[in-house]
């Protein structure tokens, strides 16, 4: 769950000069949410197949060949469960999948349906790139949650593929050790932020045994930190909005990032290494908190994504890690972020209602169960957190925490009132914004600048990101 750089935008009103510039141009964007060119309004001429044949459509995926295969897999069963669609799946490396996608959205080369980075799908929709998908489930019950809609001007234009929730991971070792109470799994016994720093410091050891809260403790021979927020440009939302702040009006079209309550909670994260002495440095640039706090064993507690239990806590609980879950601590509101990539259907293509066939047959839960008992993906469909007996069937396995312990850090805590749908949802020009963020906050995680002075110098900018503007 990254945000990309974006390119540039292009209004209609530009498909002339561009396409006569098209010849001597080099393209060196980096990876990008936006398509550009005359082939990002116009679909490519694509001949009818004939009715006694099969419609082939290509779904796109991020993912390596051998995630492709499996994706396939899956794909090969809808295609042998009729007779009129047949759907082939296009593999993309992760690192180069907006890149792909923009290349053949410029070529009028587009598959015609795939999964689209979270930052890039109000901004696509805007530029006209994705069919309108509001009537995709009429009539069906395998609709996904509310909030897990992306809507643009109204309309709905995706659904999310999965249900995501950011949430506390830590090392029960490390607990045991210190004598410390686990964090608690319940949303009405989580901690304030000052229990949770509270906390942290009686974890954080230095290399003479000393706690941040003792005497004697040296901060610049810390062993073992207590704690670490991920601090992600779009993770960040999550204790701006706990502060009574945000990123944005509720409509997605202003900027609040200047308002105190935002500025003191990012304030905040960064006092957790400056002052509080508790967390790592952590520059908010890489996405692999899981793996550098909890995995690597030199952190007791650390926030991210619920889909770290799937990518990469499977395989350290298999070699040893004992773990569990919690939900966040809170500054003044208990807020969580629920996010997930989307599943598009691209409007160049020529074959929309059935590729919006395969997307309701594919995002089934028993047909990605895959994706889902591994502890990737969380379920779209509300009967999964409210039927005991699915709720069993989807945690019960050894994927997972305690049974009882993820039911309430996790299931119940994404249908909690904690649980607020990510910006991206129906916010345009997030990969602006969220870019512009991270690196205007790269001077505060090392103290060389407060929070205040960052955002207020960069306030005009960030409000220009807003608007698609440089």
């Amino acid at each position: 769950m990254k945000t990309m750089k974006k390119g540039f935008m292009v209004s209609v009103s530009m498909v002339l000069i561009l396409s006569m510039m098209a010849g001597c141009s080099t393209n060196n964007d980096k990876p990008s949410a936006s398509p550009i060119g005359e082939a990002a309004t116009k679909a490519p001429e694509k001949t009818a197949a004939p009715s006694t044949e099969k419609v082939k459509i290509t779904y796109s995926m991020w993912g390596s060949e051998a995630e492709g295969s499996t994706t396939q897999a899956a794909a090969d069963k809808f295609n042998a469960s009729q007779n009129r669609i047949e759907v082939k799946v296009q593999a993309i490396p992760w690192e180069n999948y907006m890149t792909k996608l923009n290349t053949q959205a410029t070529a009028g080369q587009l598959p015609d349906t795939g999964i689209l980075k979270e930052d890039g799908v109000i901004q696509w929709s805007s530029d006209g790139m994705l069919n309108d998908v509001s009537a995709m489930y009429s009539g069906s019950d395998s609709k996904p949650l509310d909030s897990l809609a992306y809507k643009y001007q109204g309309k709905t234009v995706a659904y999310a593929a999965a249900n995501e929730i950011l949430l506390l991971y830590y090392n029960k070792d490390m607990f045991d050790k210190a004598k410390v109470p686990y964090p608690p799994s319940a949303l009405d016994k989580a901690w304030t932020w000052d229990e949770f720093v509270a906390t942290a410091k009686k974890l954080t050891v230095d290399k003479n045994g000393k706690h941040a809260d003792e005497a004697g403790f040296n901060p610049q021979s810390i062993v073992q930190y207590g704690a670490s927020v991920e601090n992600l440009a779009w993770q960040l939302e999550a204790w701006v909005l706990s502060n009574g702040g945000g990123f944005y009006s509720a409509d997605g079209t202003s900027v609040r990032i200047g308002e105190d309550a935002s500025i003191e909670a990012i304030q905040k994260v960064a006092d957790l290494y400056l002052k509080d002495h508790v967390a790592p440095l952590s520059v908010g640039q890489t996405d692999d908190g899981i793996q550098r706090t909890i995995i690597a064993g030199t952190v007791a507690m650390a926030t991210n994504g619920q889909w770290n239990i799937g990518t990469s806590l499977n395989a350290a609980k298999d070699a040893g890690l004992k773990y569990g879950v919690a939900v966040l601590p809170y500054l003044k509101e208990k807020v969580t972020l629920n996010t997930g990539g989307a599943n598009v259907v691209f409007s160049q293509t020529k074959h929309p209602k059935e590729a919006m066939e395969w997307l309701k047959w594919y995002t089934a839960e028993e047909n990605n169960w895959g994706l889902i008992s591994s502890g990737i993906w969380m379920p779209t469909l509300k009967k999964w957190y409210t039927d005991e007996t699915l709720t069993h069937k989807w945690v019960d396995n050894k994927n997972f925490p305690p049974y009882n312990e993820y039911k309430s850090a996790v299931v119940d805590y994404a249908q909690s009132s904690a649980a607020r749908p990510a910006s991206w949802f129906y916010t345009n020009h997030t990969t602006d914004f969220n870019t512009l963020l991270g690196s205007t906050l790269g001077d505060v995680w090392t103290g060389k600048t407060s929070a205040k002075d960052a955002i207020s110098k960069n306030l005009e900018a960030l409000k220009a990101a807003n608007k698609g503007k440089k």
